[in-house]
């Protein structure tokens, strides 16, 4: 049976040292106190989260949205407290899909408590860290914040680089190995590229107020650092409007490939019907009842005279089709 992940963790800074505890002192929360406080729940259950309203006593309006699965990204000021919602990504290659991880975060002066479904990798990074580097916490809540935030957008890169690569696949499958199945395959990367722009689109405009200081508890300095984490979403943005527009070229490709395709199978069986049709008004007449001219030599000779002129008309049309650069 495996272990239980730890789903609260609780980090406090004082006297210079950061440690990891297993209860909160109310004190703690108390913005003259000079201790910082960085509490983590990971996939909570509902007993587990009821550290949000009774030990912390936020707004029930904003517990609820931390607890439900899925929530657009927003910031929003509360008495006391900044509650903020953003996304991580995950590129699935096998699944051909992006999967989003909500996090939420609650940003008081002497605090910060996020709230996750366990598996965000920028969260889990710095966890590991913050007991061996008391300066994670040490240099305040609004500064804990911007690590995870600019961790949470560096990680998006790599997995933006991949989805790159798949669409840089795609242009060479086009030219080099038209397939019909080529046209679902384009689809679903239209489709990631789409999610993609749904996650970094509100994203990009939540940063946006952070570095625009629209909220008492952002410094001029982390505004500052902000305004960075701003750039790199902006530049995810346009390479996402890039990534659609390849697509969109991609996908014209292939269906003119296609219709190529189809034309060139369609014009051969023109060819070869508009062949086919002296011939066979040839071998009706021929076979009729009546009395029909007689080729020179006997009965016998009669076939091989008429495979003779069918030859004949055969090659004299392809000549021609030739010629006029029918075929």
């Amino acid at each position: 049976m495996s272990a239980r992940i730890v789903v609260i963790t609780i980090f406090v800074h004082r006297n210079g040292q950061t440690e990891q505890v297993t209860t909160i002192d109310r004190a703690w929360l108390n913005p003259s106190s000079g201790v910082h406080v960085w509490v983590d729940l990971a996939a909570p259950s509902i007993p587990e989260s009821l550290i949000l309203s009774d030990t912390f006593g936020f707004h029930p309006l904003s517990v609820e949205d931390a607890m439900s699965e899925t929530q657009y990204p927003k910031a929003e000021a509360y008495e006391g407290y900044l509650y903020v919602v953003l996304h991580g990504i995950d590129y699935r290659a096998p699944e051909r899909g992006f999967a989003t991880h909500d996090v939420d975060f609650f940003l008081g002066p002497a605090y910060l408590v996020t709230v996750h479904d366990g598996y965000s990798r920028s969260i889990a990074e710095l966890r590991d860290h913050c007991p061996r580097n008391s300066k994670m916490l040490g240099d305040g809540p609004v500064a804990l914040f911007h690590r995870i935030v600019d961790s949470m957008v560096d990680h998006y890169r790599p997995e933006v680089e991949k989805l790159e690569d798949r669409l840089d696949d795609l242009e060479e499958a086009v030219v080099d190995v038209p397939d019909p199945a080529l046209a679902r395959r384009i689809l679903d990367a239209k489709r990631d590229v789409a999610s993609l722009r749904r996650v970094v689109t509100p994203q990009r405009d939540v940063i946006a107020r952070l570095a625009r200081r629209e909220f008492l508890d952002i410094s001029t300095e982390m505004s500052f650092r902000f305004r960075d984490v701003y750039d790199h979403l902006v530049r995810i943005a346009d390479d996402a409007i890039l990534f659609q527009e390849r697509l969109t070229g991609v996908l014209d490709a292939h269906l003119s490939s296609v219709n190529n395709q189809l034309n060139q199978v369609m014009k051969i069986l023109a060819v070869v019907a508009t062949i086919f049709m002296p011939l066979t008004l040839l071998s009706g007449m021929w076979g009729m009842n009546v009395h029909l001219p007689r080729f020179p030599a006997g009965d016998a000779a009669q076939f091989w005279w008429l495979f003779a002129i069918s030859a004949a008309v055969v090659a004299t049309m392809l000549i021609v089709f030739r010629r006029k650069r029918w075929i």
